[in-house]
């Protein structure tokens, strides 16, 4: 039987909004709700929800994937870094127009930066998703398959 989807207490909301700030030193106040399944996948909706009672539901997932949480570490969705990343301060990594086709191919990019950890990606005024900064100067890509740029060209 499926465990009820139930929202993050205080605490744990406490918890994530400030793994968002120490990561990309954003002031993210949202007026969301989060909630987490049991495969640590963190979706959003707005506070309006608890105005429904779901006590009784069984849910997997409701509102919008968020991004997912693993060993202290938060990679956000590519719909959670364009709400962050306007209010991101570090930890953004700004790509040209090739590099920024060869990230939404899926492919892992190399670029020298000063960032750690996952990193917000974006070209010109588009947040495009969240990589993994690696030690030797590599972003790993996260973008879905589903979601990958087959062929065509950015405006």
């Amino acid at each position: 039987m499926k465990k009820s989807l139930k929202p993050l207490a205080s605490k744990e909301k406490k918890q994530l909004l400030a793994l968002i700030k120490e990561q990309w030193s954003a002031d993210f106040k949202p007026e969301l709700v989060f909630f987490r399944n049991e495969k640590d996948k963190i979706y959003a909706v707005h506070k309006d929800i608890a105005k429904i009672d779901l006590s009784g539901a069984r849910i997997n997932s409701v509102g919008m994937y968020f991004g997912e949480e693993k060993k202290g570490e938060l990679r956000l969705s590519i719909e959670a870094s364009q709400l962050i990343g306007p209010v991101a301060k570090k930890n953004v990594v700004e790509f040209n127009k090739e590099e920024s086709l060869a990230w939404l191919r899926g492919e892992d990019l190399d670029k020298e930066s000063d960032c750690s950890g996952f990193v917000i990606v974006k070209h010109k005024d588009d947040f495009m998703g969240t990589g993994k900064y690696t030690q030797d100067k590599r972003i790993l890509n996260f973008v879905p398959k589903a979601r990958r740029l087959i062929l065509g060209e950015l405006p």
